[in-house]
C-alpha cells in the first residue's frame, strides 16, 4: 500500500513539473520582445525560442563570464548584436552566457534522450554510437546562438544593402532641388515603411538634432551598422563635409557605384548559377529522366523474363 502511494505521489508531482514546464513554455513562446527606435517607437525583433526560455536564467553566469577570459568574445558578441538590431534587447555579456546555457541544458537534454534510445533500443545505431551522437548534439547547440546572430545580421546587412541606392536617389532628388541635407533626411524617414535603413537614418538625425556634428553622426553610423555600402557613402559625406564639395553631386555618384556594384555582384550570381545547378541535375532530375524512361522497358524485360 506504502508502495503505490509513493508510486502515485511521484507520477502526480511529475505530472505537476511537466505541466509547469509547459506553461512557462507556452508563455515565453507568445511574448512578443521589441526594441526602442530613436524617435521612442517600438519595434518587434524576433528572439529564438531557446534564448526566451534561458534569458531570465542567464544572470546566473554573470560573475563566470564577467572575467578576462570572455572579455574578447563579450566584445565581438556587442558589435555584432549591435549591427544587426538588438542593441537593448540583448547584451554581448546576455549573448556569451546564452552561448554556455543552450548547449548545458539543451544538449544534456538531447545526450539524455541518445542514451535512453540506446537503452531501449539495444544493437541500433543509438545504442552503438551514443557518445558520438551525443557530442554531436552539444557541439550544434553551442554553434547555434552564434549562427543565428550571424544569419540576422547577414540579413540586416541585405535589406540596408538593397534599399540603399533607392533611398539615395530620393535625398539627391530632394538636395538638388534645394533642400538641406537634414531636412531631406527627416522627410525620406517619415515617408517610408520603417526598415533597417530607415532606422540607422532615423537614429543619426536624432543625433544631429541633440547636438552631434553631421560627421560624428556619419561616423557612429558607419562603425554602428559596419555594412560596407553605407560605410562607402558615409565616408564620402564626411569627406564631402570637410572640403566643402556640393553634397548633391557626392550622393549621385555613391548612387552610381552602388547601381554599378549592385549589377556585378547579381551578374556574379548569374554566372555561379550553372555550378550550383550541377549538383540537383546529377542527383535529383538524371535519375528521375533515367526512371521515367527506361522504367517501361525495365519492366517489360522483367516480364519477359518471368
Amino acid at each position: 500500500m506504502l508502495v503505490k502511494t509513493l508510486q502515485m505521489s511521484m507520477i502526480i508531482v511529475w505530472a505537476l513539473a511537466a505541466g509547469a514546464l509547459a506553461w512557462y513554455a507556452a508563455s515565453v513562446a507568445s511574448e512578443v520582445t521589441y526594441v526602442t527606435l530613436a524617435d521612442g517607437r517600438r519595434q518587434e525583433r524576433s528572439l529564438p525560442f531557446v534564448f526566451k526560455l534561458l534569458l531570465p536564467f542567464v544572470g546566473n553566469l554573470d560573475r563566470l563570464v564577467s572575467r578576462e577570459f570572455f572579455a574578447k568574445q563579450v566584445e565581438t558578441a556587442h558589435v555584432m548584436l549591435v549591427s544587426a538590431g538588438f542593441e537593448g534587447l540583448l547584451s554581448g555579456l546576455e549573448f556569451v552566457e546564452l552561448k554556455l546555457l543552450v548547449p548545458a541544458v539543451f544538449g544534456t537534454l538531447w545526450a539524455a534522450f541518445i542514451f535512453l534510445l540506446s537503452g531501449l533500443l539495444p544493437g541500433s545505431v543509438f545504442s552503438e554510437n551514443a557518445l558520438t551522437l551525443s557530442l554531436f548534439g552539444y557541439a550544434i547547440f553551442y554553434l547555434q546562438p552564434m549562427l543565428w546572430l550571424k544569419g540576422a545580421l547577414k540579413s540586416r546587412h541585405f535589406s540596408i544593402m538593397r534599399a540603399l541606392p533607392f533611398v539615395l536617389d530620393i535625398l539627391t532628388l530632394s538636395v538638388e532641388a534645394g533642400m538641406d541635407f537634414i531636412s531631406a533626411l527627416q522627410r525620406n524617414c517619415a515617408s517610408r515603411k520603417m526598415d533597417p535603413l530607415n532606422e540607422e537614418l532615423l537614429r543619426m538625425t536624432k543625433e544631429i538634432q541633440v547636438g552631434s556634428s553631421r560627421r560624428e553622426a556619419l561616423k557612429r553610423m558607419s562603425e554602428r551598422v559596419n555594412q560596407p555600402d553605407l560605410r562607402s557613402v558615409a565616408n564620402a559625406l564626411i569627406q564631402a563635409d570637410e572640403l566643402g564639395v556640393s553634397i548633391g553631386a557626392i550622393l549621385r555618384i555613391q548612387s552610381e557605384q552602388l547601381r554599378s556594384r549592385r549589377f556585378d555582384r547579381a551578374e556574379k550570381l548569374a554566372n555561379e548559377a550553372p555550378t550550383k545547378m550541377l549538383g540537383p541535375l546529377m542527383f535529383c532530375i538524371f535519375p528521375a529522366v533515367f526512371i521515367i524512361l527506361l522504367g517501361p522497358m525495365l519492366s517489360q524485360a522483367m516480364k519477359g523474363l518471368l
